[in-house]
């Protein structure tokens, strides 16, 4: 069986190193090709996964007509995800977007009306989809265990964006003081800042856990650094008809959740009408309390099925069976949490609540 081939379009986001090492790793498929217009972001890439000199692009429609290829993923800054997707669509690709999902609500709807036609898939990759614990959490929320959601509290972030490469390579201190100089996460114009890096995921999954459900209005207060023109720390409260969620993002944690939890531990607890739970980022159990068991307990996370797991093999199980996407990966899903980080960033600009944008 000819193997599903995947596009690499730029390498602006240094996740695209870890989506194609699960491509490379995948034994149904193969790297069809790779663009940036900077070869040189492309060098580690092009050793790690062999990847042949044919199939090495710095032209984006030559890469976009490679032979063989089904599955376009796109690590770009962020402002620009909504051309690479109208790049992409016309050849007669499937998308996956690594997250967040766009620079504004505009933006995020060329992509879906881009896409709208194709017969082919736009997904968004959140990470933390992927993660057992919080995958395990709206299990038991979809099972009733705390009854009816009311509370979202999400805290999550990392170092900052520029001490660590594909596969979590360490950066110093030292050259991270560099690169922020030139680096687009520092750049407002390119979509940089710890508000668009890492709302997303708590707007996103927050609405995956309520089923959709999205708040009447946004309060949102970001970090001014002087000499740093992007917030590194922002705080969100979104008011629900049923109540209040707090969404908070922060460049400079502690230490890296992924090697070792800061204080506070990034993740979620949600809160029902009936119980709790805690669901930590990279733990192997969630914590629960409700009516019936009050005391805090500890619920081992769930074991996720194949083609469940990680973003390409999930991609490629529906390419496969033509199945939809769903859940945080679901364009449609994803735009209420776009309105909600459209909404944060018009509410910070000029410390006021707003109405959630349209």
């Amino acid at each position: 069986m000819a193997k599903f081939g995947v596009l690499g379009l730029s390498f602006d986001h240094m996740h695209m190193g870890d989506l194609l090492r699960e491509v490379w790793d995948h034994p149904e498929a193969e790297i069809a090709g790779i663009f940036d217009t900077d070869p040189s972001r492309m060098a580690t890439a092009i050793s790690n996964f062999e990847i042949p000199d044919s199939r090495v692009f710095t032209d984006l429609g030559q890469c976009l007509a490679a032979p063989g290829a089904d599955l376009a993923i796109v690590c770009s800054a962020t402002a620009e995800h909504a051309d690479y997707v109208e790049a992409a669509a016309p050849n007669g690709l499937h998308v996956l977007v690594e997250k967040p999902f766009a620079a504004s609500v505009a933006d995020a709807r060329r992509m879906m009306t881009a896409m709208a036609d194709t017969g082919r898939h736009l997904a968004i990759n959140w990470p933390l989809a992927w993660y057992p614990c919080h995958v395990t959490a709206k299990r038991l929320i979809d099972e009733g265990t705390i009854g009816d959601l009311i509370e979202v509290h999400y805290y999550d972030g990392n170092r900052g964006p520029l001490y660590h490469l594909a596969d979590k390579v360490e950066v110093s201190p030292e050259e991270v003081e560099q690169q922020k100089r030139t680096s687009w996460w520092y750049k407002k114009a390119s979509g940089g800042g710890s508000l668009l890096d890492y709302l997303g995921y708590g707007a996103t999954l927050g609405t995956w856990f309520m089923d959709g459900a999205a708040p009447i209005e946004v309060t949102s207060v970001v970090d001014e650094t002087p000499g740093v023109e992007v917030d590194q720390h922002s705080i969100t409260v979104c008011r629900y008809a049923q109540g209040l969620s707090k969404l908070e993002t922060r460049w400079g944690t502690f230490t890296d959740p992924w090697t070792l939890q800061p204080q506070p531990k990034c993740g979620f607890v949600l809160v029902g009408t009936d119980g709790t739970i805690a669901s930590y980022d990279y733990e192997d159990h969630v914590t629960a309390q409700t009516r019936e068991t009050p005391a805090a307990t500890p619920v081992p996370v769930d074991v996720l099925p194949e083609g469940r797991r990680a973003p390409i093999e999930y991609m490629l199980a529906r390419i496969a069976d033509g199945q939809p996407i769903r859940g945080p990966l679901e364009p449609s899903l994803c735009l209420t949490a776009q309105r909600i980080v459209d909404s944060a960033v018009l509410s910070a600009a000029e410390k006021r609540t707003v109405e959630l944008v349209q």
